[in-house]
């Protein structure tokens, strides 16, 4: 059961203790667990899914040495959680979505919400089932009759967000209007960076260089998506450009120039 902080945009966890039996557990088998602020008025039929981000680990070692980082376990999640940009509910910073159903899902599996290994050894990597039980959950809450929807994430999260971006629509096919939000997404693959040590072995590392791709790379995915650098320095708030390229009122194009990572990904 969550317990709401009314006047506040600090929400309290909720923990799914049923997803265990369906397979569906962090790196250290504790339950998935998320943070929801339901709609109201106009917004009661409107969804917003943030995915958290948190690095990515690709081996037993890696894993194993990362046992008490808090996103691989929700027994380390904040009991609370602040709500910003487009998951706030202050009106003037987020005038579109602020009374929408709002919900901050906690990353715990290590591999962007992708990972399904069956065998019971430790680490377990199950993010596709995190996400289905919680997407199953969301349903149950009223999600089944959503009118609009968006599905986000940050950094692995938002890996995250691209991959399920097709499926997530497919759950709501009656809602009118379906968008996903990718917030620094995507993530330079390459041996031997500057400042890097032993990417090889550690694809949690790669975490730390996002950068946008010249183009949509995934093509595939049917469902619009909104590729975004979260540093970005406009005139416009993160969920005032957001609102504007999810209404179709106008396009949005911004590339932080401050940041020193590079803007090609392709040519390294």
């Amino acid at each position: 059961m969550t317990t709401q902080v009314h006047g506040s945009d600090w929400t309290s966890i909720t923990f799914l203790p049923s997803a265990i039996s369906k397979g569906a557990v962090c790196l250290d088998g504790s339950p998935p667990a998320y943070y929801f602020r339901k709609g109201s008025g106009d917004g009661i039929d409107n969804w917003v899914i943030f995915l958290e981000g948190g690095g990515w680990c690709a081996s037993n070692k890696g894993c194993l040495g990362e046992n008490k980082y808090q996103y691989w376990s929700t027994k380390l999640k904040e009991k609370r959680h602040y709500f910003k940009d487009i998951l706030s509910s202050n009106r003037t910073i987020n005038p579109d979505f602020y009374n929408w159903n709002r919900v901050y899902v906690g990353y715990c599996d290590g591999s962007s919400y992708t990972g399904d290994v069956e065998e019971n050894t430790y680490p377990t990597r199950r993010g596709a089932k995190i996400f289905d039980v919680v997407m199953e959950d969301m349903l149950a809450k009223g999600m089944k009759n959503a009118k609009n929807a968006i599905l986000s994430g940050g950094s692995a999260g938002a890996w995250g967000a691209i991959v399920h971006c097709d499926g997530f629509r497919k759950l709501i096919p009656k809602a009118s209007r379906v968008k996903c939000i990718s917030d620094s997404g995507f993530f330079v693959h390459a041996k031997n960076l500057y400042g890097a040590k032993k990417r090889e072995e550690y694809f949690a590392d790669l975490i730390a260089y996002h950068c946008l791709f010249p183009e949509n790379i995934v093509k595939d995915i049917k469902t619009p998506i909104f590729f975004l650098e979260s540093a970005f320095d406009y005139y416009q708030t993160v969920a005032e450009a957001i609102s504007d390229w999810y209404f179709d009122r106008s396009s949005f194009q911004e590339i932080d120039t401050q940041n020193e990572l590079p803007r090609d990904c392709t040519v390294l």
